[in-house]
This record gives structure tokens, sequence and C-alpha cells, in this order.
């Protein structure tokens, strides 16, 4: 190795602690519906739970939209209310799911409660459709989704969409989700990327970097290699530095661990050990 080549070695990697520091600094969150029945049977405790783990943020499923889901308890709380509990838990709120439903019925009520509740951002969940659906029933929903976007944007809040897997099947040749990606309005459309789909062969990086300032948070999620079995953050195949560097160019505020309740503690922890 030159002299040169070996100096510029050793800075960089003086410098990476500094580097996986800046990158890893976003608040730690989990997404309400992996613990969504003993949230409505408990709504306080079960967030100092959650806060004891080492969460320090949550995303919020809307109680209107998924009052058959388990959150309908939830319902009998005033926004106010439901800022006030989770605030006397030590915890932060800037994100809810609705479904396309409630917002197609009554945006502005859905809108009004995002901002009682304290909220930056709204999280479309599903579009309603999936691989079996038609390129023209796709467009349509991007179209609806852009004129949501539009409304929600002009409100001062930031629109985003979240995916599953299927938008990783194709539509006429054409992955769904590059049909999402050229067809939702950058400007009032931001993303929600789902890192599950690493058991599909795609990575949250390679989305990061190839579409930057596109993704406003990510449900995390780590994959063991094989089938479908699920290991706690940082156990699995994903390169969370790498996730989250790229995290940075892409725009990502917000990060949502999205597990089943055994991997909480363990996945809050490793994101821990990342600062």
């Amino acid at each position: 190795m030159q002299r040169r080549e070996f100096i510029q070695s050793c800075a960089a990697l003086a410098a990476l602690p500094a580097f996986l520091k800046r990158h890893t600094d976003l608040a730690i969150g989990f997404q309400t519906w992996v613990v969504r029945e003993p949230l409505a049977e408990d709504f306080a405790g079960t967030l100092a739970e959650m806060a004891a783990m080492g969460y320090e943020t949550l995303e919020m499923c809307s109680p209107v939209g998924y009052g058959q889901y388990g959150f309908g308890p939830l319902a009998n709380l005033s926004a106010r209310e439901m800022k006030s509990i989770i605030a006397d838990q030590g915890l932060t709120c800037m994100s809810s799911h609705y479904t396309p439903v409630e917002l197609r019925d009554d945006i502005q009520a859905r809108i009004a409660f995002a901002q009682e509740l304290g909220l930056s951002q709204m999280v479309l969940s599903s579009p309603g459709l999936n691989a079996n659906n038609s390129m023209d029933e796709w467009k349509r929903a991007i179209d609806e989704m852009n004129a949501w976007g539009q409304v929600i944007t002009e409100a001062g809040l930031t629109f985003g969409y979240h995916n599953h897997n299927f938008e990783f099947d194709r539509v006429d040749g054409t992955l769904i989700y590059d049909i999402l990606l050229e067809g939702l309005d950058a400007e009032v459309v931001k993303m929600q990327f789902q890192v599950w789909v690493v058991s599909l062969g795609y990575q949250a990086a390679d989305y990061f970097r190839a579409y930057p300032g596109r993704f406003v948070s990510a449900h995390l999620a780590d994959w063991s290699g094989t089938a479908q079995e699920r290991t706690p953050i940082g156990g699995g195949v994903v390169d969370w530095p790498d996730f989250f560097a790229a995290g940075d160019s892409g725009g990502l505020r917000n990060i949502y661990v999205e597990m089943a309740p055994e991997y909480l503690s363990d996945s809050a922890a490793y994101l821990r050990s990342l600062r």
C-alpha cells in the first residue's frame, strides 16, 4: 500500500465512529400495530413498558380506521388526551397510519385529528390494491394519492405511502414499487419503506441511494436469511450501519420497529448500541 493510501485509510477508520453516530441518532420508535391488544387494554401502561425498553417515539394507527383491528377502544380518547398520555410516558408521536377508506370519506377530519395529536406525518397504510389489479387501477390509485398528498401538504403535514411485500410483485411486467415511485408526486407523497422486503431480495439502502429525499420513514425488521424466519434487529442479514448511512441521503426522519413483541426489547437494545 502506498503511504498516501495508508494515511487515507487510517483517517477513514478514525472517522467511522462519528459517521455512525451522525447517521444513527434518529429517535428509536415502534409501530403500535405490534402491541395493539395490550395497548387497547392499558394505553398508558403499555406505553410505559415500551419506554422502559428504550423506545422514544411511536407511530399510531388511526383508531377510526383501525377500529375493527383492535384500536377501537382508543377512539374513546380525544387526540388531545392521547397526546397527553403519550407525553406522560416520556414518548413522542409524529406519525400515524391511515386507511384509504377514512381518507376518502373525510380527509379533513383525519387531518384535524393529526394536528390535534401533534403529528407531522400522515401515512397511508395500504392502497387497497395488490398485484391482481390492473395497471389502470394502480394509476387511478396513484392519482387519488397525489390528490390526498396535495391536501395534506397544504395543511402543513407530510403524507407518506407504506409498502408491503405485494408492491414488489409485477403488473404488466413492471415492478409495482417502480410504478409508484414514477407516478407519485415526490413533492406531496413521500415513502415509508418496509425493510422486511429484504426477504424478497430488496435492500432499503439501495432505494435510499437511488431516490434521494423520497423517504420520510421506515419500518424496521430483520431476516435470518432462511424461509420467513425473523430475528431481532441486528441479528439477521440487514446491514444496519449501511441502512442508516444511506437513509441520510434518502431523507429518513423516523424509524419504527415492526416486529413481534418477543423481538422488541432486543431490537431496541441493538439500535441503542449503534449510538
